[in-house]
């Protein structure tokens, strides 16, 4: 175990999904890791009346169990393998989220809604009146972290309706431990013990939604347990203090570290009471950050940090959330602080923060990239000393912890000559290296596996295939798709911006239910009665919708201040009428568009596409949580991985034709006011001038382009990749004639500058 590893915290701080992914002190685990179109094409859309098939027309029921019910009823037999269940399931759940990723804010919305459409036959008014009347019912938004349900309500909702990928074993595992160690929590209410089960079951819930993403569905539970555990130890910490009895540990001998930061490595049963304290504020302030809580988890890290303000898992994690809140000089200072007090470099995600900053707002740190870069030279070299000699002893944990400080080094000296020097040779260099120490810690990219599962999208989802009349006719879901690093925050914003569009990022309830979804669609169809699957179709859908809501709606009522009362700037949803539309950013649903179509045939797909080398040159430089997506950090993988993108797409243009809205991100930030309100009008919802003004929004934005889209709209990093163009040669050749994507706008009425 690296030492990143065995800290609960530590790790990867790439904010795709902000999670705390360290490991709970629990056996049998180890005690610590590292941490429409608004026109959509549907038939099923133009099912409202009953209309007889023509008798030239076959009937594509036989067409869809031949295509789909049998084959996949066939892979769900086999997908108790893991390596069957991965290579043919045609669905992408996304890259395990950041294992140190770290909290987050509430979104935050205008503050004006209009009341006069367009036009007077603005086509969704009805539903946007009805949205807006379900909010005036609403007596007042909850207080408490919880929802208004029991737990024992939340609980029996998530067992009633799984969520996560229940095929595979590692599910099954994880569902089994839980249910253990619930009813050892449960049992353990008023014993001395609760606290130490109160934690160990918490931390486990932590870890389950940290590993498998599936919209959180653990996350309020495990943060009313940990609120439980706190509020069990400050009891015991306000006794403690009351008979003058010690609080935290002596001084450990030979530790590198001062106050309860020499407590990090320690099992809980050997921490101290403040000990304890500061790790369970910590971990709680990790779970609101899963949950897009990014303001209650600074408070949890403030929690902590007042029994000791250097300590430093609190610090690391509150720099990560402070950069998400667009707070800069705040989180500067405390990875500067993080920096100069962590010796041993466990937290080495605190130089990818810093650089972050820096690229950012570079005068948020006394001394700018000179403070970092001075930092990174010195050490530079005793890292790679100590990575080698890791390879010398074939000490594997070794090397991968210093190749990890090395990748993470370089991609730092990397941003400090793209964005700084310009000197594009430098900055070429330390990307190579920072992406040659990644690649060097991961099996080797596996293109078979990658054709296949595209093969398989491919020979199931065939013209015809669609039954008719099937799935919710809601419009609530809107789902963005695209390859990474194409633009998809930039419109999730944009749309976010709107007071009826929630932004929901990329813990994509709908991904997390596919597994269930696809198995129970099999089930349904292989009873042969068209009006079975059109039920389970509908409730399956519907269950999506309920989850996205609820889910929003926790967020919501947490956007609150401990007593209850509102900053007076805040801007949030909690103000604006109940929205009514969501939006679903898992940019690899471009593999699902066949499932979302049959969930949601009138939802609205949109696909941002980016000038192809554009986008394929800043995935390569963005180091990605792990998964899937580490390939990006390698020509041959990246390009196969594009290919397969492209291939999928055009699939979905012709089995589909007008089904998927294209946007270009080039005629979002060069034509904006003429985009927006063709966007809004596909989502089905009225035109408002705020969206025009997105990045003044207090949104929290937890992707890895939390910095740019702040700074809104701008167009001089077009064509950034030919900066670079000499040393991407071997890339563009395994790309071929795809470095062109003749791609237009296909928003209904909007046309070119």
């Amino acid at each position: 175990m690296t030492m990143a590893d065995s800290v609960p915290g530590s790790g990867d701080d790439s904010a795709s999904n902000g999670a705390a992914n360290h490991r709970p002190q629990i056996p049998p685990l180890p005690s610590g890791y590292q941490n429409g179109n608004g026109q959509p094409r549907s038939r099923s859309m133009r099912m409202n009346r009953q209309r007889k098939q023509s008798p030239s027309r076959p009937s594509t029921w036989p067409i869809f169990l031949v295509h789909f019910a049998l084959p996949v009823a066939f892979i769900a037999l086999l997908s108790t393998s893991d390596v069957v269940f991965e290579r043919f399931e045609a669905l992408s759940p996304g890259p395990t989220p950041p294992v140190a990723s770290r909290g987050n804010d509430m979104s935050t919305k205008p503050s004006h809604v209009p009341t006069t459409p367009p036009s007077n036959n603005f086509k969704y008014q009805q539903e946007i009146n009805e949205a807006i009347e379900r909010k005036k019912k609403r007596q007042q938004p909850l207080k408490s972290t919880m929802s208004s349900e029991s737990l024992d309500q939340q609980r029996s909702k998530h067992e009633s309706r799984p969520r996560g990928p229940q095929s595979t074993p590692l599910y099954q595992q994880m569902e089994a431990r839980i249910k253990e160690l619930r009813d050892k929590y449960e049992a353990s209410h008023g014993t001395p013990s609760e606290y130490l089960v109160a934690i160990q079951y918490a931390d486990f819930l932590k870890y389950r939604d940290a590993t498998i993403n599936d919209g959180g569905t653990h996350q309020m539970e495990a943060i009313h347990v940990y609120s439980r555990a706190i509020d069990l130890l400050e009891a015991i910490w306000r006794d403690k203090m009351a008979k003058g009895e010690g609080v935290r540990l002596p001084e450990i001998p030979n530790r590198n570290y001062e106050g309860l930061s020499q407590e990090m490595f320690l099992d809980y049963d050997s921490k101290s009471i403040e000990g304890i304290l500061c790790a369970t504020h910590t971990n709680l302030g990790k779970v609101y950050f899963m949950a897009n809580m990014f303001e209650r988890a600074v408070q949890s890290y403030e929690e902590c940090l007042s029994y000791d303000h250097n300590y430093l898992d609190s610090l690391a994690s509150r720099g990560q959330t402070l950069i998400i809140l667009g707070k800069y000089d705040e989180a500067g200072r405390d990875y500067k602080h993080l920096l100069e007090k962590d010796h041993d470099r466990v937290f080495i995600d605190a130089i990818t923060g810093m650089a972050k900053v820096l690229t950012a707002k570079e005068g948020a740190i006394p001394g700018g990239w000179n403070f970092l870069t001075a930092l990174l030279m010195q050490e530079l070299p005793l890292i790679e000393h100590a990575h080698d000699q890791s390879k010398s002893s074939n000490n594997n944990q070794g090397i991968k912890h210093y190749a990890d400080a090395l990748k993470r080094m370089h991609h730092a000296m990397f941003a400090y000559h793209d964005v700084k020097t310009k000197n594009a040779s430098e900055a070429w260099k330390h990307l190579s290296a920072g992406n040659q120490y990644k690649i060097s810690t991961i099996a080797p990219f596996d293109a078979e596996t990658e054709k296949i599962r595209v093969s398989k999208v491919l020979s199931v989802f065939v013209p015809n295939f669609f039954p008719e009349g099937i799935g919710s006719q809601t419009r609530t879901p809107i789902f963005i798709i695209g390859f990474v690093r194409s633009g998809s925050t930039l419109l999730e914003r944009i749309l976010d911006a709107h007071p009826l569009i929630v932004g929901t990022g990329e813990d994509s309830v709908f991904n997390g239910r596919l597994d269930t979804i696809r198995n129970e669609i099999v089930k349904a169809s292989m009873a042969g009665d068209h009006s079975v699957l059109q039920k389970k179709v509908k409730q399956l859908a519907d269950d999506v919708v309920t989850d996205m809501k609820a889910r929003w709606e926790v967020i919501n009522a947490n956007l609150h201040s401990e007593d209850g009362e509102k900053d007076e700037n805040d801007d949030s949803k909690s103000k604006q009428p109940y929205p009514a539309r969501f939006s679903d950013k898992m940019l690899t649903n471009y593999y699902n568009v066949g499932f979302i179509h049959m969930l949601f045939p009138n939802a609205l797909i949109l696909h941002v596409a980016r000038e192809p080398m554009d986008s394929i040159f800043s995935a390569f430089k963005h180091d990605f949580p792990p998964g899937n997506l580490d390939y990006t950090s390698e020509f041959a993988g990246l390009a196969q991985l594009y290919h397969s993108y492209r291939d999928v797409m055009e699939h979905w243009d012709k089995v589909l034709p007008g089904r998927v809205t294209h946007v270009r991100y080039e005629d979002l930030v060069t034509d904006l006011p003429n985009v927006a309100p063709k966007l809004l009008k596909a989502a089905g919802v009225p035109w408002d001038p705020s969206v025009l003004e997105f990045h003044k929004k207090r949104h929290a934005v937890n992707t890895l382009s939390t910095t740019q889209v702040r700074k809104g709209v701008y167009s001089h990093h077009l064509k950034g990749w030919k900066r670079y163009e000499q040393f991407l040669q071997p890339l563009l050749d395994l790309v071929g004639d795809r470095v062109k994507y003749d791609l237009k706008t296909t928003l209904p009425g909007y046309k070119p500058e």
